[in-house]
C-alpha cells in the first residue's frame, strides 16, 4: 500500500457524512440562538452593548467583522448568512461539488461565528463556543464527494475528541474530592445549570447507581479516549462508548450543544464496515460509481499543511493536559484552534436560585403584591416540569445560574433589572412569563432561594417537583431612579 492510498480513507465515508452535516446542523442552532438573543443581550440597547465594548476594548485584538462597526442589522445579516450556509451543508449540496466548495462554506461559518463570539463577552464565555469554532475549521478540510476523506483530518478530529474527553476527565480527578470518592452524582443532577425533564428522576436513583455513574464517567473520559486511535473495530467501539455516555448526559440535562457536538465528532473513529454491521441499512460502499476517485495534488498539499499546522498548535494543549495548574476551556491563539477543554472540576452541592420579582405598588414593603418573572429554562415555578432545550442555548438562563456562585452585583444583571422596569419588549421576549403583560412595574427585586428536588413522597402529596426555602434577599427593591447604571 503506497502512502497516498493510506491518506485516502475511503472506508470512512459514513463518518464524513455525519461530521459535515452534524457540525453544520449545530452551527445552524448556534446562529439561530444568536439571532434570537444577541440583540437583547449585547445589541445596541442590550444588557452589555457591543458598541460600548468596542469603544473600550476594541475586541482585544481578536478577529471579528464588527471591529469597525456594529449594528443590530449587521448582526442579523451575519446570522442569516450563517443559517443559509449551514442549511445548505446539512442538505449536502456544497459537498456535491469540488472539495474547495465545502471548504469555503465551513470556513465562512467559522469566521462568521467567530465574529459573534469575539464580541459576545460573558454571554459567549462558554467552552462549547470555541469547541464549535475548532470543529468547524477542522471539518472544513474533509473534502467533498469527489474525493475520499483525508485520513489525517479524521485523526485530528479524533484528537479533538480526545482533548475534550480526557481533558474533562483530568479536570475532575484534579478537582473536587467528590469525583475521587465517587459521590459527585449525589448532587450534580440536582445542581447542574439547567435541569431537563428527566433530571429529577436521575437524581432520585439509588446512590450505588450514582457511584457507578461516576466510575463509568472516569472510564469513558480517562481510558476510552486512547482507543480512538486503535485499529478497527476497537476505535469504533471506543467511539460507541463515548456516544452512549454523551446520550445519557443529553437525557439527564441541558448543556447546549456540548454533548451533541461530542457525539457528532466521535463518529470520526467509526468506519463504514462497523457502521454497516451495526446498521445494515447503511451502504457499505457509498460511491460505487466513483471507486477510482483520485485526490488532486493541490488538495493533498493543503490538507497536509493544515495537519502540520494543527499538530504544531497541539503543543500547548498537550503541555496543559499534564500541568498541575490545568486550564479549563482555554484558547492559546487568537483563532481559537486546538484548544483545551473541560467542565465541572467541582460539583455544587446546593442549588441557590435568584428569583426576580416586580410590583406595581408604590410602596415596596413586604405588604406589596410581588409577582415573579418566569424564565424559559432555569427553575422557578416549583410545579413546572423542566423542558429539554439542548442543543439550543438559553444564554440568559445560564448566566442566572452563575450569579449565586459569583456575585449578583454584575453589570449585566443590573442592566437586566433596568430593562424590566422599562418593560423593554426585546428583553421580555427572553423570558417565558411577564407577570405584568407589558406594563412596567414600579419596583423590582432579586431574592435568593435554596432549591432541591422533591422526593417521590413529597411529589405525590403536593405535585411539586421542587422544594424551595427562602434565603436572605439578594438585591433590595429598586426603581428606575434607584437602579445602578440607568443613566446609560
Amino acid at each position: 500500500m503506497d502512502w497516498v492510498s493510506w491518506f485516502d480513507a475511503s472506508e470512512y465515508e459514513f463518518a464524513r457524512q455525519v461530521l459535515q452535516r452534524g457540525v453544520a446542523a449545530l452551527y445552524f442552532v448556534a446562529f439561530l440562538s444568536s439571532l434570537n438573543q444577541f440583540p437583547a443581550l449585547l445589541g445596541e440597547r442590550g444588557l452589555l452593548p457591543v458598541p460600548g465594548y468596542l469603544e473600550r476594548f476594541g475586541a482585544r485584538g481578536r478577529p471579528t467583522l464588527f471591529r469597525w462597526r456594529y449594528s443590530d442589522a449587521l448582526l442579523r445579516s451575519v446570522c442569516t448568512t450563517g443559517l443559509m450556509i449551514s442549511a445548505l451543508l446539512v442538505a449536502g449540496l456544497p459537498q456535491l461539488g469540488p472539495p474547495w466548495l465545502p471548504l469555503i462554506a465551513f470556513l465562512s461559518l467559522w469566521l462568521l461565528y467567530m465574529s459573534i463570539v469575539n464580541v459576545g463577552q460573558t454571554f459567549y464565555g462558554f467552552g462549547w463556543e470555541m469547541l464549535l469554532l475548532e470543529a468547524g475549521f477542522t471539518v472544513a478540510f474533509l473534502g467533498s464527494d469527489q474525493t475520499d476523506p483525508p485520513r489525517t483530518i479524521l485523526i485530528l478530529i479524533a484528537w479533538l475528541v480526545f482533548r475534550l474527553e480526557f481533558g474533562a476527565g483530568m479536570i475532575k480527578i484534579r478537582g473536587g474530592q467528590e469525583w475521587r470518592d465517587l459521590t459527585a452524582l449525589y448532587y450534580h443532577h440536582e445542581t447542574q445549570p439547567m435541569p431537563g425533564p428527566l433530571s429529577r428522576q436521575a437524581h432520585l436513583l439509588p446512590k450505588p447507581f450514582h457511584r457507578l455513574e461516576v466510575l463509568g464517567n472516569h472510564f469513558a473520559q480517562l481510558v476510552v479516549p486512547f482507543f480512538l486511535f486503535a485499529p478497527q473495530p476497537l476505535a469504533s467501539a471506543a467511539a460507541g462508548i463515548i456516544i452512549f455516555t454523551q446520550l445519557w448526559l443529553v437525557a439527564s440535562g441541558n448543556f447546549a450543544w456540548l454533548n451533541w457536538i461530542a457525539i457528532v465528532l466521535a463518529f470520526a473513529a467509526v468506519s463504514d464496515p462497523v457502521a454497516h454491521a451495526v446498521f445494515p441499512v447503511l451502504p457499505l460502499d457509498w460511491h460505487p460509481d466513483n471507486a477510482g476517485r483520485e485526490t488532486p495534488l493541490w488538495w493533498l498539499i493543503l490538507t497536509l499543511a493544515v495537519t502540520l499546522l494543527l499538530a504544531v498548535l497541539s503543543y500547548w494543549p498537550v503541555r496543559n493536559l499534564f500541568s498541575r495548574q490545568q486550564l479549563m476551556n482555554a484558547s492559546f491563539n487568537r483563532w481559537q484552534l486546538v484548544n483545551t477543554y473541560g467542565a465541572f472540576g467541582t460539583v455544587t452541592r446546593h442549588r441557590i436560585e435568584i428569583v426576580v420579582e416586580g410590583t406595581l405598588d408604590e410602596d415596596p414593603s413586604d405588604g406589596a403584591e410581588w409577582r415573579e418573572y418566569g424564565f424559559k429554562g432555569k427553575p422557578g415555578d416549583v410545579r413546572r416540569l423542566p423542558r429539554q432545550w439542548a442543543p439550543y442555548h438559553l444564554r440568559l438562563d445560564w448566566l442566572m445560574w452563575f450569579l449565586p456562585l459569583r456575585t449578583v452585583h454584575e453589570e449585566w444583571f443590573y442592566a437586566f433589572l433596568t430593562r424590566l422596569l422599562e418593560s423593554d419588549r426585546q428583553t421580555l421576549r427572553l423570558l417565558r412569563h411577564d407577570p405584568f403583560d407589558g406594563e412596567p412595574p414600579r419596583w423590582v427585586r432579586a431574592r435568593r432561594y435554596l432549591y432541591r428536588f422533591s422526593t417521590r413522597a413529597e411529589f405525590r402529596e403536593n405535585r411539586e417537583r421542587w422544594v424551595r426555602t427562602p434565603l436572605p434577599q439578594a438585591i433590595p427593591p429598586l426603581s428606575l431612579r434607584r437602579t445602578p447604571g440607568h443613566q446609560r
